[in-house]
């Protein structure tokens, strides 16, 4: 193994990717097949993850994937992803709390159901998937390479803009919250758990503004760096915290914006779309 393989190597670990069908999660699953890991990728959709699962077994890399499905809207749903993540593996290196729901809708007729919906998608689910998986992350990890959580939040849940998604946005600061809170009580369990804060990417959450070549011409240009965020950045992001420099680093957010958590000027996300 040479030098750079050593430090990004993921050969041997096993992987869960929840939401990794479509968008960022697929991202992660395919940089954590191709570093050498077995992943597996859970979501609503069971053919879909079992589609990707292929797609990613036929790219002659060092891992492997196995897709099925798993929802996450509520406590039954994460029992039984559990039960079938017990069944596939006794160890988890790697968690990647990616799954998450979204909702936009004027302020004057935001609904409480959708606070109800998306805090318990994003918040709610993530905190008892990662506690139900903890026995077999414990089993995983080591002094030497902890196991790893990473829990996908968003620079909205860092910057005050809401762009209409309120729920979503706050549900996205409590993620960052809970990620330092567990971080700091995982330490002695040799477990880190960081956070990715990321900006507009191609994914179905965003596709109300980059599905077309325009809207997502538009939304690059109005990011700080000129650009939208590409596959190769969450890879290379995913890899470091997967990888031998992850294993000294936990209770960060890494912010995956190209600029937008630092930009004092104009701080909307999505060019207008109505």
């Amino acid at each position: 193994m040479s030098f750079y393989e050593s430090l990004y190597s993921v050969e041997g670990k096993t992987a869960l990717v929840t939401g990794g069908a479509t968008g960022i999660g697929r991202m992660m699953a395919e940089a954590l097949v191709r570093a050498g890991a077995r992943v597996l990728i859970a979501s609503r959709k069971a053919d879909a993850c079992e589609a990707v699962a292929a797609q990613l077994n036929e790219l002659d890399a060092p891992g492997s994937a196995e897709g099925f499905g798993g929802d996450l809207s509520g406590t039954e749903g994460v029992r039984a992803l559990v039960a079938e993540v017990n069944k596939r593996t006794d160890k988890l290196h790697i968690l990647a709390n990616n799954a998450g729901a979204t909702w936009g809708e004027d302020y004057e007729t935001f609904p409480r159901a959708a606070w109800d919906k998306i805090m318990g998608v994003n918040v709610t689910s993530i905190f008892e998937l990662t506690r139900d998986l903890t026995p077999l992350m414990d089993a995983a990890a080591t002094d030497d390479d902890p196991a790893r959580v990473i829990n996908i939040a968003s620079v909205m849940g860092i910057v005050p803009v809401a762009g209409g998604a309120y729920s979503y946005s706050v549900s996205k600061a409590a993620v960052i919250h809970l990620t330092k809170i567990l971080a700091n009580e995982f330490t002695r369990r040799r477990i880190t758990v960081n956070a990715f804060a990321p900006g507009p990417f191609p994914s179905r959450m965003t596709a109300f503004a980059t599905a077309t070549d325009e809207g997502a011409a538009a939304t690059g240009a109005m990011n700080p760096l000129g650009r939208m965020g590409r596959a190769e950045d969450i890879a290379a992001a995913t890899l470091f915290l997967c990888g031998y420099g992850g294993s000294y680093v936990t209770g960060t957010v890494i912010p995956l914006d190209g600029g937008y958590v630092v930009d004092t000027g104009d701080s909307d996300l999505f060019p207008e779309t109505g």
